[in-house]
């Protein structure tokens, strides 16, 4: 298969993503660009091609769209995932060669919010996840978006697949941890040690990415094919009865979290990511916060991983750290020491990118007492 969309198959992805109506009359491609602090790489420069290429692809094929302007605009990155947007962005026909710095000699300054609440359909071509503010801004502008950092052309044939068929199976998880009171998961590290972890999932309901925003106030990922739910992080009377030990893969080494009340609380393994854990929970309490669990659905349509975890996460389990409030949950930009400390990170487990862990199973259980369990030896057994 062509590692690029025919303009055709884009305008047919559009439509079918956003499910266009006559009242969706302006999409806006964004894109965030390099500087000294963070600098280029061949993929993200490959990326911003690639808005620039969509947006003269569909500029050009508007009016089949029933669509006024398609544009395209530049910022400043904001130097991690999931932190807020900048105040200000550059409109322009191209983003491959600029840099923060390039952009700040531009006048034409525009306001990111004004331009985001005069648009219907954001398209977010990011380096950094735009995800946590971008569900936030669509709902506050009446917008719906798709977020896509860290695309690449190796993510094509994920936007050819039948998200009907993805639609079904996210949703059907979404139903099942919606109506549960808690998960219980059992991971098994180098084929022999054990370590169970319960999850709180009390006052929480599931939520699913399928890969289609039929309406505004909607954003989520693309390529997508998941069900996430936040745990109960105890914002209530109560507390979070989330607790256990947590693996974590992070290169060759199996970091292990000693869970409590839905936080990492210590790190009780040893080695170099070990330490360099330990020392941020400390530093940063609320990156120790659990703010995701997810069930990714892909891997069944014959995707495999590429190392972005926009794609890689939706082949299977995956838990998060940090900030929750984009999902539904209470941890916020505000609980991070600063605005660019926020962060929203997921840990995958799926053979390639977690050899060392094996998912045994993940069982739900439901106020009458009775259980699930939606995933054994890392397979869904629900589908």
């Amino acid at each position: 298969m062509p590692d690029k969309l025919e303009a055709g198959e884009l305008k047919k992805l559009i439509q079918s993503v956003f499910c266009l109506t006559k009242d969706d009359r302006h999409l806006l491609l964004i894109v965030d660009v390099p500087d000294e602090q963070l600098p280029d790489t061949e993929l993200w420069g490959a990326r911003r091609q690639i808005a620039g290429l969509w947006r003269r692809m569909l500029d050009a094929g508007k009016e089949d769209l029933g669509l006024e302007s398609v544009r395209l605009l530049a910022y400043p990155n904001v130097h991690t995932n999931n932190a807020q947007l900048p105040a200000w962005g550059v409109f322009v026909d191209e983003a491959q060669d600029l840099t923060s710095h390039s952009l700040s000699t531009i006048n034409d300054r525009i306001n990111i919010e004004e331009a985001l609440s005069k648009v219907q359909i954001v398209i977010a071509l990011t380096q950094l996840s735009t995800t946590a503010p971008l569900k936030l801004l669509s709902k506050k502008h009446d917008f719906r978006a798709a977020t896509m950092p860290g695309f690449s052309k190796a993510m094509i044939p994920a936007l050819r697949i039948d998200y009907s068929q993805v639609n079904h199976r996210v949703n059907r998880v979404k139903e099942e941890v919606t109506r549960a009171l808690s998960a219980e998961i059992c991971f098994i590290v180098d084929a022999e040690n054990k370590y169970e972890i319960f999850f709180d999932l009390r006052h929480r309901k599931g939520h699913a990415s399928g890969g289609q925003f039929p309406e505004n106030g909607l954003a989520g990922n693309l390529p997508s094919g998941e069900s996430y739910i936040v745990p109960y992080e105890g914002e209530l009377d109560d507390v979070s009865k989330s607790s256990g030990i947590l693996p974590v893969q992070i290169k060759e080494e199996v970091v292990l979290y000693k869970i409590d009340k839905n936080k990492a609380v210590k790190v009780i393994s040893q080695g170099k990511h070990s330490r360099l854990e330990a020392q941020r929970i400390k530093e940063e309490p609320a990156y120790a916060n659990i703010s995701e669990i997810g069930f990714g659905v892909l891997k069944d349509f014959g995707l495999t991983p590429i190392g972005v975890t926009l794609l890689d996460e939706k082949l299977g389990l995956h838990i998060a750290f940090g900030r929750s409030d984009h999902f539904g949950g209470a941890v916020g930009v505000d609980d991070f020491s600063s605005p660019e400390a926020a962060i929203h990170i997921d840990r995958i487990y799926i053979p390639e990118t977690a050899p060392r862990i094996h998912v045994a199973h993940v069982r739900l259980t439901y106020p009458d007492g009775s259980s699930l369990e939606i995933i054994k030896d890392g397979d869904y057994t629900i589908f």
